[in-house]
């Protein structure tokens, strides 16, 4: 029995030899060209560094902004947020995908036992030698051990196999962006919540500043200076500057909420977030890169050419579907009547089966799933360049606006400062008699409106330079794990 048995199994590793003789059909993968190969720099570097082997340390690189409660944010949302954990759920289906195609390059080997037990009926018919109908049971035990084998001659399998690599590749890269993006989107609401917060110090600021003008101007009017006009004006400039502070502040309300759910927070149910970025810090240069070089640092740009290549190896699968399939069988087992019977040699079974199957007329159905995998890659080969094209966009919008907004914030901070000499002068002027409070007014609007704009500024200056290092695709999400686990030892 155990001669046997090895007999049956030696045919099957020399039939198995046969499938490294075997040819993978279909076309090989190589990347497409992009813009991004044939772009030797970025137009609007500015100030920044751009050296094709050098390329800014983006690892963690919020720290550089010295704010301890965005780097708490980020690793809450690391911990937390739901889309993250969704995303990590399709990457282990990804990776399911991949164990179940490589499972299919195995021989299938099954155990089977049963016990069948019948009732046969005949009829000898009535002649002269007697007959009549009789019945028969009979009672058969069998146990077998079946393999399976099938021959990847073509490759069919192996294409499928790395199809399905590549997507769970495509997957973790996928992954990968929307930790980018999640870290980025929490960073951004920290600043724009920091920015509110600067708005709605400066609204209540006017507001106080023009409780103390309606107070002056009530004195002056007490004393026959100024005319009732006067009066109405500063308080309707007051009240203007109170209506204005529910606007910010609801403003700021949904910011935090919008925070909160990056967080998987209940919306609302956070506490106040220090004010600690009132200050724009010092945005040094940092060393960009080349194009090139966003076709391997950018998770989704390398998610789209991941499923490209998966595309790549699914047209293969489709032109090994032409050629024939080898399939190899065997089994060994024992069929007796009695139970003890099938353990002895006598009841021993075997077979050896190859089953060579070639399609030869489908209507079409074959050639049509061929063109329409080379139509699916051409679809995708196209998404990828512009994908690239979009990558590249984002890198020069961010520089772009980077150098225009600081641009902006000089010629703003010198409005500022001349509106609130301006205001100041207007002020003292009104004081002496010298100038009417239209113009005190009008000062005053001025002054405010430079100061909430320079604000508004240096949260988008610091927007923009997240942006930035979004654009270039940032090592931030290669650190997740150190991430959760500085957070958990500072804990």
């Amino acid at each position: 029995m155990k001669r046997k048995l090895a007999y049956i199994c030696g045919l099957f590793f020399v039939f198995s030899c046969i499938i490294f003789a075997g040819c993978m059909v279909g076309p090989d993968y190589s990347r497409p060209e992009t813009p991004a190969e044939t772009s030797g720099a970025y137009f609007h570097t500015g100030a920044h560094k751009q050296d094709v082997n050098d390329f800014a340390d983006a690892d963690r690189w919020w720290d550089r902004f010295g704010d301890p409660t965005t780097a708490q944010l980020v690793r809450q949302a690391l911990e937390n947020n739901y889309d993250l954990k969704a995303a990590a759920a399709r990457m282990l289906q990804a990776q399911a995908a991949l164990a179940e195609m490589r499972g299919r390059q195995w021989p299938d080997v099954s155990y089977n036992l049963s016990r069948d037990r019948s009732k046969r009926s005949f009829n000898l018919g009535g002649g002269p030698f007697g007959g009549g109908r009789f019945s028969v049971m009979s009672t058969t035990w069998s146990q077998d051990i079946t393999v399976n084998y099938i021959l990847d001659l073509f490759g069919k399998l192996k294409h499928a196999e790395r199809a399905a690599w590549a997507d769970m590749l495509a997957s973790e890269a996928n992954e990968q962006a929307l930790t980018n993006s999640i870290i980025a989107g929490v960073i951004n609401s920290r600043i724009n919540i920091a920015t509110i917060q600067r708005r709605l110090s400066i609204a209540r600021a006017n507001s106080e500043s023009r409780q103390k003008t309606l107070r002056t101007v009530e004195r002056r009017y007490e004393q026959g200076l100024v005319g009732p006009v006067d009066i109405r004006l500063a308080r309707e400039n007051l009240a203007a500057s109170k209506a204005a502070e529910p606007a910010v502040e609801m403003s700021l309300i949904t910011a935090r909420h919008a925070l909160d759910v990056l967080l998987a927070r209940p919306p609302g149910s956070s506490e106040d977030l220090p004010d600690t970025l009132e200050e724009l810090p010092d945005l040094e240069p940092v060393p960009i890169g080349v194009p090139a070089r966003l076709l391997d640092r950018r998770p989704d740009v390398k998610a789209v050419e991941l499923a490209l290549r998966s595309a790549n190896e699914r047209i293969g699968v489709s032109i090994a579907q032409l050629y024939p399939d080898l399939t190899l069988t065997a089994n060994y087992g024992a069929n007796a009547d009695e139970w003890h019977d099938i353990w002895k040699s006598y009841s021993e079974t075997y077979g050896l089966l190859m089953r060579l199957a070639q399609p030869i007329f489908k209507g079409g159905q074959i050639r049509a799933q061929i063109d329409a995998a080379k139509a699916r890659y051409a679809e995708l080969a196209a998404n990828y360049a512009g994908t690239v094209l979009t990558a590249m966009r984002e890198v020069e919008d961010a520089l772009v606006s980077e150098q225009m907004l600081q641009n902006q914030l000089q010629h703003t901070e010198h409005r500022f400062r001349e509106a609130q000499a301006a205001e100041e002068l207007s002020r003292q002027r009104y004081q002496q008699g010298l100038t009417g409070f239209l113009v005190v007014l009008e000062t005053e609007r001025r002054r405010r409106i430079a100061e909430e704009q320079l604000t508004i500024l240096k949260g988008q200056i610091w927007t923009t330079r997240v942006n930035l290092y979004l654009a270039l695709g940032g090592d931030w999400n290669d650190q997740k794990e150190e991430i959760l686990a500085v957070g958990k030892n500072e804990k």
